[in-house]
């Protein structure tokens, strides 16, 4: 029988493990992690993420900011509310919710961030650090889906990997470390020819293309560990993801549902970030 990974579950543990300690971290040395969290304009589901990062942190008991700045906001606006946040010492993680407004441009806003406090993982130095091999913030969902297979002791040394989807945020930074756990590792994309042929040699199949349900049951290796990234809105409101999971279920060895798979562990790794940031640039202070 297949096993339905529950990532509530597992981000749910997680949160109780930070807040132990944070509690000993402030008990000893005085530190209260801090995270400022900045959105720009509306956007109705970069709203609900804010508002569950913000009780996130209450939950864990760190200290938080945040900011919601209108769509019309201009970027210097937003580098300066970054630059702040840079020199202030009770934030230690800074997060600016994507997407943004195009009229800013997100690559600048991104660069802006002092990279220790990049707790997205998201800053060229730490993508940096990340493919050499010695990483220091991770991004936050690559960083959930080992996390998850470690919780539940599916190996990766040695095995052939499948990512569909080359998105900087998920496909290339998973690929990094995945590599560095030493999978052999394949990443398939909008120009892969007969990407059935490629996904049936998976052992483990991580679906991050952002299609509605592109996974079929034909396409999946009997056996396989299948970890579904996407997270699509259908008409009637639904959410699904990028495998279709009832036909995939059953041929799977272990699977992650959307939602409440991947999902929640992202707000997780962005707890766990920001944690290690507090610890590590206090400590160069």
């Amino acid at each position: 029988m297949p096993i339905i990974i529950n990532g509530n579950d597992v981000a749910r543990e997680i949160r109780y493990e930070i807040k132990a300690k944070v509690g000993a971290l402030q008990e000893q040395r005085g530190i209260i992690p801090g995270l400022a969290v900045i959105l720009v304009g509306k956007d109705p589901a970069s709203r609900i993420y804010v508002r569950r990062k913000t009780e996130d942190c209450e939950e864990v008991g760190f200290f938080s900011r945040e900011f919601k700045l209108p769509e019309n906001t201009e970027e210097h606006r937003l580098l300066s509310i970054i630059d702040e946040l840079n020199r202030d010492g009770r934030i230690h993680g800074i997060l600016v919710q994507l997407p943004l407004p195009q009229h800013i441009n997100a690559n600048a806003i991104i660069d802006a961030i002092n990279p220790r406090k990049d707790v997205d993982g998201f800053h060229p130095y730490n993508m940096g650090r990340l493919f050499t091999g010695d990483p220091f913030h991770q991004a936050c969902t690559p960083y959930g889906i080992i996390e998850l297979m470690d919780r539940h002791g599916i190996k990766i040394e040695g095995k052939n990997v499948v990512i569909v989807g080359r998105s900087n945020i998920v496909g290339k930074p998973l690929a990094m470390m995945l590599l560095t756990r030493h999978a052999t590792v394949t990443v398939c994309h909008t120009r892969t020819k007969n990407l059935s042929e490629v996904t049936r040699r998976a052992e483990i199949l991580v679906a991050a293309a952002g299609s509605v349900e592109m996974i079929k049951g034909e396409m999946v290796r009997d056996g396989a560990v299948v970890i579904d990234v996407g997270i699509n809105r259908r008409e009637d409101g639904t959410l699904v993801g990028d495998v279709a999971f009832s036909e995939v279920v059953d041929k799977t060895s272990y699977i992650t549902p959307v939602p409440g798979g991947v999902g929640p562990m992202t707000r997780a790794m962005l707890l766990t970030n920001t944690y290690n940031a507090a610890t590590r640039l206090s400590s160069a202070q």
